[in-house]
C-alpha cells in the first residue's frame, strides 16, 4: 500500500504564485494529523475541513499518523487553497485513488464539510504560473472564468470532491473551462459618463484630453459645486481599453483581493475612489499578511482622490515613490511583498478651507494663515508630481443652460491618435519619458526653451516640474500632430501649473 503521495499546488506571494508540493505521509502510531511548512491558522484548520469532507463523501479517513509537509518549508502558507490537494494526497497515500494522475495537474480549492468545492482568491496568478510550468490547473467551478482569462492556461473545474476523484480514477473527465474565455472583451467606454454633459469649463475639458492622451496626473482646484468631480468621472471614458498583458496584471491584483472579475469587461481600466479617511495601509497595502492597497487595485487605471487636502498628510506622502516607480514594496517583520502600482492620479480640492477663495460671487471667510495651513497639507514634492493643476471656476447660468459640450467619443478619437503617435515614436506614453529619451523627443524649439527658462526663474520650478512641463508640452504637440515642441505648446503647458503660480 502506498505510504507517501505528493499533490502540486500554488501559494501566493504578492502577485506571484510560487509552486508548493503537498507531501502526505502515512505512518504507524497513534492516529493524528500534523501540518508543517509554515502554515498559518486557516491552513492548520484545513485538517478538520478535510476530515469531514472525506467522511461525508464516503471515503475512509486513515486511522494512522498523518504528516503533511507543505514544501518549500520556508515559504509562508495562508488561506484555504490547500484543502483540495491535502485531501487528494491523503486519498492517494491511503490507496483510495491512484497517485500517478496527481503529478499531471495542480490543485487549488477550499472544501466545504460536505465535500463541495468553494472558490478561493488568487486563482489567476496560479493559472498563469501553472501555464508557464506546462501543467493544467483544477479549481472550483466558480473560479473557472477567472482562471481562463489567460488564453495560455489550461483550466479544469469541479464542483465536488467526488468529481475530482472520478477524474483521477479515469471514470469521468473534468470539464475544461475554455468555453468560458471571453471571445471579444468589451472596452466598456459607453458605460462611463459622457463629456457632453459638461457645459463650459473649456480649460478643464482640455486638461482632461491632455491627461488622457499622455497619461498625466491631474488636479482640479475650485470652489464647491463647480464640477470638479463631474469632470474627473469623465476621464475613464476617454481612455483606450487595456491590452491583454495590462489586463492580466490588473486582474491578478484583483484576484489576490478576492474581487469578482467579469470576463466580458475585464479590459476596462480600473477606477478607484477611496474616501479621504483611508489609512496609509488601505491606500498602499499592508496588514499582517501583506495585501494590495488602492494604488495597486488602480494599476493601469485611475486613482481619484476627492477632497485631496482632507487626506492625512502622511497618507499622501506615501504616494510619492509609487508615482515615480510604478510599484510598491510592502515590508513586514517576517515578510515582504511587491505589488504593481502604475496608476494615473486624478484629484480635486477646494482652494481654501471654506472653499470660496477667489470666487467672484461669494466672499472667502478664511484668513491668509488658514489658507496657508490648508495648502501646506499638500507637500511641494507631491505637487511636483502632478503634471496638470487646473482651476475650475464657477460657471454662469447662461453657460449652464447652453448647448452640450463635445462628446466623449469625439475627444476619445483624438486621444487614441495621440497615443498611437507616442507608441510609434518612443514605445511608451509621454508620462514615462525620462533621461535621454525626454531630451530627444520633447526638447522645445529655441523660442520654447527661452520661454521655459523665464518661467523657471519666475516660478522657481524644480527640475522635476521642468521635466513634467516638457512631457505635457510634448503631449500637446502630439494632439496637434506637430513633429516638434513649439513655444505655444510650452506656454500652454505652463498654464496648467496653477498652484505654482498661486504661491509666487
Amino acid at each position: 500500500m502506498p505510504q507517501l503521495a505528493i499533490a502540486r499546488s500554488r501559494a501566493l506571494a504578492g502577485v506571484h504564485a510560487p509552486a508548493v508540493d503537498v507531501e502526505v505521509h502515512l505512518a504507524n502510531g497513534l492516529p493524528g494529523l500534523s501540518i508543517v511548512g509554515l502554515p498559518e491558522t486557516a491552513v492548520r484548520e484545513s485538517k478538520d475541513r478535510v476530515r469531514a469532507a472525506l467522511q461525508q463523501s464516503g471515503f475512509e479517513f486513515p486511522a494512522r499518523r498523518i504528516t503533511i509537509n507543505l514544501s518549500p518549508a520556508d515559504l509562508p502558507k495562508e488561506g484555504s487553497r490547500f484543502d483540495l490537494p491535502i485531501a487528494l494526497g491523503i486519498l492517494a497515500a491511503s490507496g483510495q485513488v491512484p497517485g500517478r494522475p496527481l503529478e499531471d495537474c495542480e490543485w487549488i480549492g477550499e472544501l466545504a464539510l460536505d465535500g463541495r468545492l468553494r472558490p478561493v482568491p488568487g486563482v489567476l496568478p496560479a493559472a498563469l504560473a501553472g501555464a508557464r510550468a506546462g501543467r493544467s490547473l483544477v479549481v472550483p467551478a466558480e473560479n473557472a472564468p477567472e482562471g481562463m482569462l489567460s488564453r495560455q492556461a489550461r483550466v479544469r473545474c469541479a464542483r465536488h470532491l467526488l468529481e475530482v476523484v472520478r477524474h483521477l480514477r479515469g471514470e469521468a473527465e473534468l470539464p475544461e473551462a475554455a468555453d468560458l474565455v471571453p471571445p471579444d472583451a468589451e472596452d466598456g467606454a459607453a458605460d462611463w459618463p459622457d463629456l457632453a454633459d459638461v457645459r463650459g469649463h473649456h480649460q478643464a475639458r482640455r486638461a482632461l484630453e491632455v491627461a488622457a492622451a499622455g497619461g498625466h496626473n491631474l488636479l482640479f482646484v475650485g470652489p464647491p459645486g463647480t464640477g470638479k468631480s463631474l469632470l474627473a468621472q469623465r476621464l475613464p471614458g476617454l481612455l483606450p481599453p487595456l491590452d491583454e498583458d495590462e489586463a492580466l496584471e490588473t486582474a491578478s491584483v484583483a484576484s489576490i483581493c478576492g474581487l469578482p472579475l467579469q470576463p466580458r469587461r475585464w479590459r476596462r481600466r480600473p477606477w478607484r475612489t477611496p474616501h479621504h479617511t483611508a489609512s496609509a495601509a488601505a491606500l498602499v497595502g499592508g496588514g499582517s499578511q501583506p495585501r494590495p492597497g488602492e494604488i495597486s487595485l488602480a494599476h493601469n487605471g485611475l486613482l481619484f482622490l476627492d477632497e485631496l487636502p482632507e487626506f492625512d498628510r502622511r497618507v499622501l506622502e506615501v504616494l510619492r515613490e509609487p508615482l515615480e516607480t510604478g510599484r510598491i514594496l510592502v515590508s513586514r517583520a517576517a515578510r515582504q511583498a511587491e505589488f504593481p502600482a502604475r496608476f494615473q492620479l486624478v484629484a480635486a480640492m477646494n482652494p481654501c478651507p471654506c472653499g470660496y477663495y477667489g470666487d467672484p460671487q461669494r466672499n472667502c471667510r478664511c484668513s491668509p494663515e488658514q489658507i496657508r495651513r490648508y495648502r501646506a497639507r499638500l507637500s511641494g514634492p507631491l505637487l511636483d508630481r502632478i503634471d496638470l493643476q487646473v482651476e475650475v471656476p464657477r460657471q454662469s447660468l447662461e453657460v449652464l443652460e447652453g448647448p452640450p459640450g463635445e462628446a466623449s467619443a469625439t475627444v476619445r478619437a483624438r486621444v487614441y491618435r495621440a497615443r498611437e503617435r507616442q507608441q510609434a515614436r518612443q514605445g511608451c506614453l509621454n508620462q514615462a519619458l525620462a533621461g535621454a529619451e525626454l531630451e530627444a523627443h520633447a526638447r522645445p524649439e529655441a523660442a520654447g526653451r527661452a520661454l521655459l527658462a523665464r518661467a523657471m526663474e519666475r516660478l522657481h520650478l524644480s527640475a522635476r516640474a521642468y521635466h513634467r512641463v516638457l512631457r505635457v508640452a510634448r503631449t500637446l504637440a502630439d494632439l496637434e500632430g506637430a513633429a516638434r515642441v513649439a513655444a505655444r505648446h510650452v506656454g500652454e503647458a505652463l498654464q496648467y501649473r496653477c498652484l505654482d503660480r498661486a504661491f509666487q
